[in-house]
């Protein structure tokens, strides 16, 4: 059950649009992450989403280790977990099926399968448990914006002034169209067909002819999904021009070309198509509008990259965009949102492409994918790989330093407990071993620990509030400098 929804203010009678902070148009995870981050820092928010009822499908998505160490460090991960299943941190690159390598320095080494449906209802409510107002059947049509703000035009007729607006909308994104954002890449080659259906044959039976189909034809599974019900995963028959919602005769057809059987399908719980389009948005920033998540990038589903990046857009975008309206941002912080991101997803976009390669069934592709199953028996091939999907591996230029200095710090055991656990409020953290430094005029920004234990090699490292490591060293005035730079002037 959804909780009740906020509603904003009538529209004025004087025609005086309403004036927020932040409007956030779409309430997916990506939109839901931004909005609750945006309120740790007493951000006006409100969220425009344009369907009137959550999507229904209850398709099964995974959280990746990035982002479940994401959702500690907000707090949420313990509300996470009892609705996922934990799998194994392995097989993601190209479904090929290998153990987790060593040398994986997370306390969240799994892959939590979590339905869609439920995820997005967390975000939401911890953003609304925030203070974050959410509006469901309002669309935006039409924005506006000049040197103070941004005009949203809903179809309604409806008026809305904020300071800033982002398109978390989709691969459809309305916001990146009126912005007239290029959204260059590949068009879809092939599509997929996928579902949750109940079955007629025995599971035995259902599992040998899948590895048997399996050793050629990877974007092929029967996976259960519950008593009696399976996921299926089926190539379609080639790529539609619009994105009607595939049959269970489309599915059964499929599945008889392939497989020989339909397997006795029936009963589906959901059904959906996906395809391979690739793109990414020309500009994750025009003025005071941004793009955040598929508004600003899609790329085939494998390896479950994509909400994945999404979530972890909000908490990069979250802290720098509430910066610039509490008023402290120094002059280029929010720029950095699209320096450090969009190289994150061209990286993504990559790894799609690789890894869709190696589905295919031609001969040559077929031949790279058993060198790399040979490539992965060694660890540090693993490794960096498994680092690739699940975004533990990113690293943000922030200049010449250590090779911690853009990195995530993992978490671990302090005297007060975990690491993640002084990072709920989405502020900066400065861990101190020297005890001698201090966060001074910043300290409305920056917490300070100065007396603990932990597994830190370094005399002190500085994190922002998204965990990444922004300086290292022992020096007070080194230390204001890297202040000055992630978090602005000092309050005094």
């Amino acid at each position: 059950m959804y909780p009740p929804r906020f509603t904003a203010e009538p529209p004025s009678t004087d025609r005086t649009p309403r004036t927020y902070d932040v409007i956030i148009a779409g309430c997916g995870p990506t939109g839901a992450m931004l909005a609750a981050e945006l309120r740790l820092h007493d951000v006006r928010v409100l969220v425009l989403e344009k369907e009137t009822e959550p999507a229904s499908a209850v398709r099964i998505v995974g959280l990746h280790i990035r982002s479940l160490e994401l959702m500690a460090m907000r707090g949420l991960l313990d509300r996470i977990l009892p609705h996922g299943r934990q799998r194994p941190a392995s097989a993601f690159f190209a479904a090929i099926p290998k153990s987790a390598p060593k040398g994986l320095d997370s306390r969240y080494a799994y892959l939590l399968g979590i339905p869609q449906p439920v995820i997005e209802r967390l975000l939401e409510e911890h953003a609304i448990e925030l203070g974050a107002q959410v509006r469901r059947g309002y669309a935006v049509v039409g924005l506006e914006q000049d040197d103070e703000g941004v005009t949203v035009e809903l179809a309604n007729g409806e008026q809305l002034r904020s300071h800033y607006l982002v398109g978390c909308d989709g691969g459809r994104s309305t916001v990146r169209k009126l912005l007239g954002v290029g959204f260059p890449g590949e068009p879809a080659r092939t599509e997929s067909l996928m579902g949750e259906m109940e079955v007629g044959v025995p599971q035995e039976e259902i599992a040998a002819r899948v590895a048997e189909i399996r050793e050629t034809h990877q974007r092929f599974w029967l996976r259960p999904a519950g008593v009696g019900v399976y996921s299926v995963l089926v190539p379609a028959a080639g790529v539609s021009d619009r994105a009607e919602p595939p049959t269970l005769d489309d599915f059964a057809r499929q599945l008889r070309a392939i497989a020989g059987t339909d397997f006795g399908v029936h009963s589906p719980r959901w059904l959906s198509r996906f395809g391979d389009a690739t793109r990414l948005a020309d500009s994750y920033r025009v003025g005071r509008v941004l793009l955040a998540g598929d508004a600003a990038h899609i790329h085939p589903p494998i390896g479950g990259q994509g909400l994945n990046l999404g979530v972890q857009d909000a908490f990069n975008l979250g802290w720098k965009l509430a910066a610039q309206i509490r008023g402290w941002a120094p002059e280029a912080l929010l720029d950095t949102y699209q320096a450090e991101r969009r190289p994150v997803a061209e990286a993504v976009l990559d790894n799609t492409r690789a890894q869709t390669e190696l589905l295919s069934t031609e001969p040559g592709a077929q031949a790279v994918r058993r060198l790399l199953i040979e490539l992965m028996e060694f660890d540090e091939v693993n490794l960096h790989l498994l680092e690739k999907i699940t975004a533990v591996g990113v690293r943000y230029d922030f200049g010449a330093g250590p090779d911690l200095l853009g990195r995530r710090l993992p978490d671990m055991d302090i005297t007060q407990g975990h690491l993640y656990g002084l990072l709920h409020r989405g502020r900066g953290l400065l861990l101190d071993r020297t005890e001698r430094l201090t966060v001074g005029g910043w300290s409305d920004r920056v917490d300070h620990l100065a007396d603990f234990t932990a597994a830190l090699d370094v005399p002190a490292v500085l994190l922002r509030p998204d965990g990444h490591v922004a300086w290292i060293g022992d020096d007070q005035q080194d230390l204001d400098e890297r202040l000055s730079r992630w978090f602005g002037k000092p309050a005094h």
